[in-house]
């Protein structure tokens, strides 16, 4: 859920667009479960948990741009300059949301939270129970665990190199391909206790599937593999890049054929959750998103250069918004109720309380943050680039 820095022309517009509309199928989301207890945004409240994926697809792209880029072009790949600068991106406004809640957790809501220790690990997410406080952090923590374990893992591979193993670009591919599956038999174990009704278990699908880790990690691998492909196989990335026009409607398509499976199917009454969705659908949705990246990153798609109204504000605030929308909404129709307010009334007094809030923490908070970060660690390699990738 990062948003990428302002200073850094020229805008991707495209990704823009898809990072704005991330926050608003989260928002959508959450206001429907924790707000008006209703689909307020039609059937886009049922699906708009998927914007959390969409987050997690374009994590794997642009992180995944960021440091194969500087590996193709032959500069070494510094692991310390990378999780500085993630965790200066990062972490600043996460641990002031974070104050917020052990500060003042009560009039923010939820019940009480895990212990702190599981927000400073990164591992609130595992084993975590719905409805306590700052529970969204959970995907904050697989994107932080993601941060991690990448690095570690291209680190991994040239400490093999050393020993005369072959690991190179067709290797990845072969780990990627293996993550995949893990990620789907992982899911259909998991679902195999916990996806149904008649399982008597179903109560705890959020916290064994839903928030886990091994379940959710494979949703970045389609940003991955598009970076990839970007950066070690140019001629294919051109082949792609011609036809941005075709993959932007075929990018539509599988997202409205996964968002209506996910409507239909992803939880049945009487049934429980999918066997389909719960196993598969996770993965391609994913994929489905990363059709529409295709065509926010080619020149000859009408949607990479689509300047949707808004779209380039709310993707730059798209973090800070993502931590304090909840609380906010929590706050605000708590103390509201006595005004007897209407629920468009309430609806927009909410949404732009989270727009203004988003905007005051990436300005004050964010961008001095990156400004910092900048002239402390300018890039993830030991030798500057001669172009950086925009960081993210």
């Amino acid at each position: 859920m990062s948003a990428s820095s302002l200073s850094q022309l020229p805008r991707l517009y495209g990704l823009d667009t898809l990072r704005a509309s991330a926050i608003c199928l989260v928002f959508m989301y959450h206001y429907m479960v924790f707000v008006s207890h209703q689909q307020t945004f039609g059937w886009l409240s049922e699906v708009g948990w998927a914007g959390v994926d969409l987050f997690f697809v374009l994590s794997g792209y642009l992180i995944g741009n960021q440091i194969f880029k500087g590996i193709a072009a032959g500069h070494t790949f510094s692991v310390s300059a990378f999780y500085w600068r993630r965790a200066w991106r990062t972490l600043p406004v996460f641990w002031l949301v974070l104050a917020a809640y052990f500060l003042i957790g009560a009039p923010l809501g939820g019940k009480t939270p895990p212990a702190l220790w599981r927000f400073l690990s990164f591992t609130q997410n595992l084993g975590l129970q719905s409805g306590t406080a700052f529970s969204h952090a959970w995907s904050l923590c697989i994107e932080e665990q993601f941060y991690l374990f990448l690095p570690l893992i291209l680190l991994a591979a040239a400490y093999l190199r050393r020993f005369g193993f072959s690991i190179g670009v067709r290797q990845g591919w072969c780990l990627l391909g293996l993550l995949l599956l893990l990620g789907v038999s992982v899911r259909c174990v998991l679902w195999a206790r916990y996806g149904r009704i008649s399982f008597g278990e179903i109560g705890s699908y959020y916290t064994n599937v839903y928030y886990n880790t091994l379940c959710r990690f494979d949703e970045f691998l389609p940003g991955i593999a598009l970076a990839m492909v970007k950066n070690f196989h140019p001629p294919l990335w051109q082949k792609m890049q011609a036809h941005g026009q075709k993959f932007f409607f075929a990018g539509l398509a599988a997202c409205a054929l996964m968002f209506y499976l996910s409507y239909q199917f992803y939880f049945i009454e009487g049934y429980g959750y999918g066997f389909f969705m719960s196993v598969f659908g996770y993965s391609l949705l994913a994929w489905a998103f990363a059709l529409l990246i295709v065509a926010a990153l080619s020149p000859n798609s009408t949607f990479s250069g689509l300047r949707v109204p808004g779209a380039q504000h709310l993707a730059l605030w798209s973090y800070s918004i993502y931590l304090t929308h909840k609380p906010l909404a929590y706050l605000i129709q708590t103390q509201t109720k006595s005004l007897a307010w209407s629920s468009s009334t309430l609806l927009l007094v909410i949404s732009l309380a989270c727009l203004l809030c988003g905007a005051i923490l990436y300005r004050l908070v964010e961008l001095p943050c990156m400004a910092w970060r900048d002239r402390q660690w300018p890039s993830n390699f030991l030798v500057l680039p001669a172009t950086q990738p925009a960081p993210n």
